[in-house]
């Protein structure tokens, strides 16, 4: 890693955010498996919302929410990893993940579990399917305990022309406000 030029106090608060969020990860279940997502790319957890149905997407993508006056588009993270569809229960819950090419999004998962540190060394690459290829949302898989946990690879899981149209949409605010 190339060393920083830290000059204002914005520039440390930088730093410090990276070195305290570098190992973190978000935790959560979706079916029967654990799943960890990079806690930089995390804004938030919220309770399910009222969700409004925009018409003419894909099934996974479910409409957007209204969260305090920002418009924001929502996917159903079991539909999009092709899971049977389930009732919304206290536990299924809202991750805002935060992302450069799509802004601010919303991944419905089952119930979040913990932030866990995951380091390095405990990361090995996904395994190859039959076809030779590599799972397109697994970036890695953590060893923890007895647990493996599927790291997730945030923009492969919102590589989705439904979202861009959603962040796009005419008289709507952009969403990575």
């Amino acid at each position: 890693m190339a060393p920083m030029n830290l000059t204002t106090d914005e520039d440390f608060d930088t730093l410090e955010e990276f070195n305290t969020l570098q190992f973190k990860y978000l935790v959560f279940c979706v079916g029967n498996e654990e799943y960890a997502l990079a806690a930089r790319h995390v804004s938030e957890i919220v309770g399910m919302q009222r969700i409004t149905v925009v018409p003419n997407l894909e099934r996974h993508v479910r409409g957007v929410i209204n969260l305090r006056g920002k418009i924001i588009p929502v996917l159903d993270t079991r539909l999009r990893f092709g899971l049977e569809e389930r009732k919304y229960d206290d536990r299924t819950c809202i991750i805002l993940t935060q992302d450069d090419e799509y802004g601010m999004t919303g991944l419905i998962v089952d119930a979040v579990v913990e932030v866990a540190d995951i380091h390095e060394e405990q990361i090995s690459p996904p395994p190859k399917t039959i076809k030779g290829t590599r799972s397109r949302y697994i970036q890695g898989m953590a060893r923890q305990t007895e647990n493996v946990r599927m790291i997730l690879h945030l923009p492969s899981i919102l590589d989705d022309q439904n979202l861009v149209l959603l962040n796009s949409v005419e008289g709507l605010p952009p969403t990575n406000q």
